[in-house]
């Protein structure tokens, strides 16, 4: 049986043309960490350009220790992974332990105990850490695992490196979309494991929250939920989706069927994209762009 260090792959990979190694330095590197995946997302920053992007999965893993295991094969076979010389790099954790507070109340000293009206975490293997978002007016707080920094510090120490929160990025996407917008929709993010259902209005953001979903039923369920809280009513309120569900697909019919007003989202506005990129569907990794907006 294959180790589990050497159980990833690669599903998508798309590189812009312009992509030039010389200019690394100018490149900023985005890398979003699921329990059971990893995008990786080049952007150049002197024109808000995504140059490359690329989704790994890798199977269910036992603790932290397995996936990093899994990250530095992944990271060692990689041409660029490794590189040191980025101008910035911004890493995204996905996972449950995680709290938002509005930045008006936020007192730095008290990280660990906001932390755990909403998670456990052992201080021994998890360092807490936040981030503000500057559209929300919330900072995040949430856990990154030690053998993860210490990785990445041995990695990458001459780069300045932000983590955040897949959460964080969410909320900011969804805050610059809603500013573009008249009406007030209900926005959901559909990850690989869970369900995450966003609300905002006139730029503020009103609801988040993240679900696991374990069958197709319970992405209804989760759906009807929020938007009675909301008084948003089923019939006529719009819902826009974003993530990993395809047009024609089996799940996207079953959404239709109990949510007649829902649409799909389409790529952000603050990033450019090439044409090679048009064989990825809109709505298609949204986590991963906007990373990029957070603390922007």
């Amino acid at each position: 049986m294959q180790s589990a260090a050497l159980n990833y792959k690669l599903i998508k990979k798309i590189k812009d043309e312009r992509f030039d190694v010389d200019l690394i330095n100018e490149y900023e590197l985005l890398i979003h960490i699921g329990a059971r995946d990893l995008q990786v997302g080049v952007v150049d920053t002197r024109e808000d350009r995504l140059l490359l992007l690329e989704d790994f999965v890798f199977p269910s893993l036992a603790s932290q220790e397995e996936l990093r295991e899994v990250l530095i094969q992944l990271f060692d076979d990689h041409e660029l992974l490794t590189a040191g010389f980025w101008k910035k790099i911004t890493i995204s954790f996905k996972n449950n332990r995680f709290v938002q507070v509005p930045e008006i109340l936020f007192v730095e000293e008290s990280l660990e105990e906001y932390l755990r009206l909403n998670a456990r975490f052992d201080p021994e293997k998890d360092s807490v850490r936040s981030v503000t978002s500057k559209r929300s007016g919330a900072v995040t707080i949430f856990t990154v695992p030690k053998v993860f920094e210490e990785w990445f510090l041995g990695l990458y120490p001459n780069v300045p490196i932000t983590y955040i929160h897949q959460s964080a990025a969410l909320i900011e996407g969804v805050i610059e979309v809603s500013r573009r917008r008249g009406d007030n929709p209900l926005y959901i993010y559909v990850d690989r494991f869970k369900l995450h259902i966003i609300a905002a209005r006139e730029g503020k953001l009103i609801y988040y929250n993240q679900f696991v979903i374990k069958q197709f039923a319970e992405y209804i369920k989760y759906i009807m939920l929020v938007l009675k809280t909301l008084n948003m009513p089923q019939e006529s309120s719009q819902v826009v989706l974003w993530g990993y569900i395809g047009r024609n697909s089996p799940h996207y019919h079953e959404f239709y069927k109990y949510i007649s007003n829902v649409v799909f989202g389409g790529r952000p506005k603050f990033l450019k994209f090439a044409y090679m990129f048009d064989e990825v569907q809109d709505h298609h990794f949204f986590d991963l762009y906007t990373m990029y907006l957070v603390g922007r």
